[in-house]
Formats: structure tokens, sequence, C-alpha cells
């Protein structure tokens, strides 16, 4: 048994491990998923200018992901609706409508140069070997850019999920300047979706955001939806308006979707319905209004799962960029160096004329020989020692070549190969001024095409309750004792539940029952309180504290008591008594200006025999308090006298 638990333990820790790191998370480095990795890779291999079919990328993707072609036609059509990457041709779908795109045989896309320049850098790209081993993937890409935020990330996997809001290209790219300068920055979600939000919960990252629909209410019998809230598409966006309506909490006439290129619902108002009657129930029983959560959860440089802020992403990205930077610029000063090695080497080979110099040479290695020799006397020049591969290079120089040598133009390339070594050495000393220009070219190259969707703004969430219709009626039978909205109306000759107020499904009430406890319930159906009820209120804290209640109770000495309170704080089902132990609820008033009169038995030694108490006269106390004596002498009897 503990062998199959080592072995299952073993297994899951193995698959849980691979569904984190390898399909469901984003790495930091270049914000993909190994999917979107290799399905960029793909377009890498494959391009050659033109547009490739659909279907062929996927089935190319197929040599790197094992888990079928479906989900690589998938993700690749969300990559490409992103617009960052992927240049596409054909119906790729419909964000706002939700519609879906056409099969992968029909349309076409290839990479754009803008993701071969911030991704694509196969000579400091590192490689690992395929699922089969018969080829070879790029670990990650060496993004220049902070492409998970950007895009954005939503992925499930085994004890941990990720949602990485997208946000707004020029915004991210400004961020990176100012953490290259050492600045502070803030950013906000960006919505493809464009409408409102409320990013007031929103926590570099993490927290919430409150989005909503953009609704036109010029005219005030119908309302027209212009722009969605994220995460919604014109179709569910509908449906959630109908089921609304269907439900009571809306009154509408009709609803109709002209969406195109741009949204546009049209929700026709019922008569004597105006706009301002319905905003409020839009945004709290639709989705035209809705809260989402943020998680910004990615694969770190040490191949582990780990929470981060924007900022800390951003900053991250800023000292990538210098380092992906700098190798670029190291491999351009090699190979700058190479060159200028070569000419330099086939300037003084030809214009020295060093090949006459193996004309008398009997082999192979005599020339090699003769070669080295004859550059001796130019060593400053060359700066290099002369190897083997470079002699071979020169001999294999044609004599055609040799002979139409220009010597002026040779001097003229190696003096502006020195002048872009010169540079390249320049960029090296400075690489935050090197990065910054290079963001800067990107800002003015693509940061036309990215305006921020989604306006940043404060506002309220609407609470359902305050939004709801009362369209129900509460009743109270107090022959059967039930409390609640589907009883039925009291008839003419006085039977059946007395109606009590409107109220809505979503509405609490506060019920006084006889023995003076007290409870705060969810809008009851039918709700058998027993022997009776002194009262019952909207469990509303606006609403609740206008209520005091005045009880006149005595104790077992048979003295009088009356306590003034109002309820304020609650447990939902909770009961509460309201009256001290050993007592015995006598009256109860929620008037205001009542007086009670007390007769007291007749005796020798007392000449007053009755006497008013006006409830006002007594403070307004807590739930909890005991409540204040009214007299010591032996009631007989007790009244309610008007004011």
């Amino acid at each position: 048994m503990a062998y199959v638990q080592t072995i299952f333990d073993k297994n899951f820790l193995e698959y849980a491990s691979y569904v984190i790191k390898d399909r469901a998370i984003p790495h930091l480095d270049d914000g993909l998923k190994p999917v979107q990795r290799r399905i960029l890779h793909s377009l890498f291999e494959m391009d050659d200018g033109k547009f490739h079919k659909v279907a062929n990328i996927v089935g190319h993707c197929m040599k790197y992901h094992p888990h079928g072609d479906a989900s690589i036609y998938e993700a690749l059509v969300v990559v490409a609706n992103k617009g960052f990457f992927i240049d596409t041709q054909g119906n790729f779908g419909n964000i706002f409508t939700g519609d879906p795109a056409s099969a992968a045989r029909y349309i076409e896309c290839r990479a754009l140069p803008f993701a071969k320049e911030v991704l694509f850098r196969p000579d400091i790209t590192k490689f690992d070997a395929s699922y089969d081993g018969r080829n070879q993937e790029p670990v990650v890409f060496p993004a220049k850019i902070p492409v998970v935020l950007l895009m954005g990330a939503e992925g499930i996997a085994v004890g941990m999920s990720t949602r990485i809001m997208p946000h707004n290209f020029v915004e991210v790219l400004q961020a990176l300047q100012s953490a290259l300068k050492g600045e502070s920055f803030q950013l906000f979600p960006d919505f493809p979706t464009s409408g409102i939000m409320d990013a007031s919960g929103y926590a570099d990252g993490l927290g919430k955001v409150l989005v909503r629909a953009r609704l036109d209410t010029s005219d005030p019998k119908r309302i027209v939806i212009r722009e969605l809230p994220f995460g919604s598409t014109t179709e569910s966006l509908i449906e959630s308006i109908e089921n609304a309506s269907r439900r009571g909490k809306l009154k509408i006439a009709g609803i109709q979707d002209f969406t195109t290129e741009n949204v546009e619902i049209e929700i026709q108002l019922a008569r004597g319905v105006y706009t301002q009657d319905v905003v409020d129930a839009l945004y709290a029983f639709t989705d035209c209004e809705q809260s989402i959560s943020a998680n910004l959860l990615v694969i770190s440089k040490e191949n582990k799962p780990v929470i981060m802020t924007a900022t800390e992403v951003i900053n991250y990205h800023a000292k990538q960029l210098q380092s992906i930077l700098k190798m670029e610029l190291d491999l351009d000063l090699k190979n700058l160096l190479d060159k200028l090695h070569a000419r330099t080497l086939e300037r003084i080979f030809i214009e020295e004329r060093i090949y006459k110099k193996i004309e008398e040479m009997a082999t192979a290695e005599l020339v090699v020989e003769a070669v080295k020799i004859g550059f001796v006397p130019f060593a400053k020049e060359i700066k290099r020692e002369v190897s083997d591969d470079d002699v071979e290079r020169l001999l294999k120089i044609p004599i055609r070549r040799i002979s139409l040598y220009d010597i002026n133009r040779a001097k003229k390339e190696i003096a502006q190969i020195e002048a872009d070594i010169k540079i390249v050495k320049k960029y090296l000393q400075n690489l935050v001024g090197f990065a910054l220009d290079y963001v800067d070219g990107i800002l003015a190259r693509e940061g036309k095409k990215w305006p921020r969707k989604t306006e940043v703004t404060r506002f309220d969430k609407v609470d359902v309750r305050e939004a709801a219709v009362r369209n129900l009626t509460l009743r109270y039978d107090s022959e059967s004792g039930y409390l609640g909205h589907v009883l039925a109306p009291a008839t003419s000759d006085g039977k059946g539940a007395t109606s009590l107020f409107a109220v809505s499904e979503f509405d609490r009430v506060v019920v006084l029952k006889a023995d003076a406890s007290w409870m705060v319930v969810p809008l009851p159906s039918k709700l058998y309180l027993g022997k009776g009820m002194l009262a019952c209120f909207l469990a509303d804290k606006d609403e609740a504290p206008k209520h005091i209640l005045t009880f006149i109770f005595r104790n077992e000495a048979g003295e009088f008591y009356i306590k003034r309170t109002r309820i304020e704080a609650w447990i939902m089902e909770k009961i509460y008594p309201l009256l001290p132990e050993k007592t015995k609820l006598v009256a109860f008033t929620e008037s205001q200006t009542a007086i009670l009169r007390l007769h007291y038995a007749k005796n020798v030694k007392l000449r007053v025999t009755q006497e008013d108490f006006a409830v006002a006269d007594y403070l307004v106390k807590g739930t909890s308090a005991g409540g204040v004596r009214l007299t010591q002498k032996p009631v007989i009897k007790f009244e309610w006298k008007k004011a």
C-alpha cells in the first residue's frame, strides 16, 4: 500500500507540475503559454513574407505541440485576435459578437514584422528538444517588451489559476521607460471591448476591477449599448437582459442587435418606463456591470509559479530589455569585428599582391605558410592572428574578382565598418539610453495603432436590493401564523392574509415575534411564526433604524418596566431576545407619542390611583439594555392614552 501511495504521489506531482509549467500558466520572460510560443515559432520558421493557411501552420506546429490540432487552432485564433504578432486574412471570428473563426482550411495568417523585431533572435535564444526529440523549440523567446501585460492571460492549472488583465500598449511601454529611468508609474487595464472601468480596487495587477457597458441614454425611451464590458459578448449580454426581463427585474418592450464592426444593441422600454428608471437595474441584474478579479501568476525565470505585481513585471522587463540589447550588441560587435578582419585581410591580400607568393609553392601546407608570412609586415593593421580558415577563405577568391578589385571602394567599406563598431561600442557604454531610444522607436512606429479603449473612472457598484423592483407584497395571516409573499390577500369577509408592504425578492425583513424575540430573514415565501407577530419591517440600513420599538414588561415581582430600542445590527436568521429573562411582555407600540396610563390598587396610604407615562420621555437604548422601572406600586390595569 505504501508503494502504491508513493507511486500515486509521484505521478500526481509530475502531472501537476506539467500542467502548471507546460500548459496553463504563461512565462514571465515572453508572456506566452507553451502552445502560443510554439505557434509563433512555427510562423517564424515558415515565414516567407506570404500568408499561410492556418491548417498548414497547425500541421507544422504539431511537431512541437503534442496535444492535438484543435488546441493549436484555438490558441492561434486567440493570439491573432490580440493583434500584436499575427497578421490575418479571412474570418477570425468577432470578439464583440462571440462568432467563431472559420475553419482552419479557409483562413490565413503570417507573422508580423513587429513580432520578429521584439521576439525573434535565434542566435541568442535557448532551444530545447521537442517532445519526440526530433526538433528543437525555444524554451522562451527573448522578448524585449512585457508581453504578459499586453496580451493578458487566463489559465487554470492544478491547485492554482492565473487571470492577467490586458493593458494598453502605449502605457505599458511608457511604464517601461519610466522603470528604465528609475521613475514611478501606475498601470490600469485596457480591454479590447472598450467599456467603462472603476479600477479603485485594482492593486497593481492584483485585486479586482468593476467594468460596465457604455450606455447611450440620450433618448428617454430607449437605451443603446455602444461598448461591452470585458468578458461579455453581444449574445451573452442580450441573453442576460432577456433573463432579467423575464424575471421581472426590467420592464422592456424589446431588444435588437445591430452590431457589425461596432457594438450597437438597442433596448426599447415599456410604456410608462423611462431611461433613468432602468439604468440601475441594467447594472444590477445583467452583464452590463461585472466584477473581474485579477491574479498575476506567472512562471518565473527559476521555472516556478510566482504571484507578482504589474510594477514588478515592468521592473523585471526593464532589466531584461537591457540584458537582451547587450547580448544583441555584443553579437553585432563580434560580427562587425569578424567582418572587419575579413575585409582587412582581403584588401592586404590583393593590394600587396600576397597571392603572387603562392605560385611557386608545391604543397598546400607551403601555400598556407607563404600567405601567413606575407601578412607579417601588416600585423599592426590586422590586430588579430591570421588563422588557417582565414587563409582558406582568401584562397577561394576568384581571379576575376582580384582583377576587378576596387581598392578605394574596399577602404570605404572598411571605414564604414569601423564607424559601425564605434557606434555599437557607444551603445554598450550607455545601455539605458539605448534601451530608451529603442522603446521610443517602437512607440513612434506602433503607438498610434493602440489608443486607450477603456475609460477609467469611478462609480459605485449598484446594490441589487436597491435596484430591484418591489413588485411583490408581503402579507401576514394572523389566524394561521404565516408570513410570506405567496399568501392569498384578505377577502371582503376578512379572511386571508393582511397586506403589509411592497417588497422585492432581494429584500430582507425584520420579524418581531409575540414573545418579543426578533430575527432578520430573507424575504419569506411562507414562514410560520407560531403565536403571532408584533411587527415586521424592511431590514435595510436606512429603513430599520427608523423603527423605534417600545416594550412595557413586568418582572416576577410585578414591577413595570419600559424599554425603548431600535434594531441596527444583526446576523441573518439568528433569534435575539429583547426582554430580560423571567419577565413578561404586557404592551408594545411603535408610536413615539404614545402615553401609557397605569391604574393602581386602592390603598389608604396611596393618594394617586393612576399615573401617565409618555414614552418620548425615555431614552432609546441598545437591544441588550435591561429597561427602566416605571413603578413599584401594584398595578391593576394599564392602557394606552392618546397624546
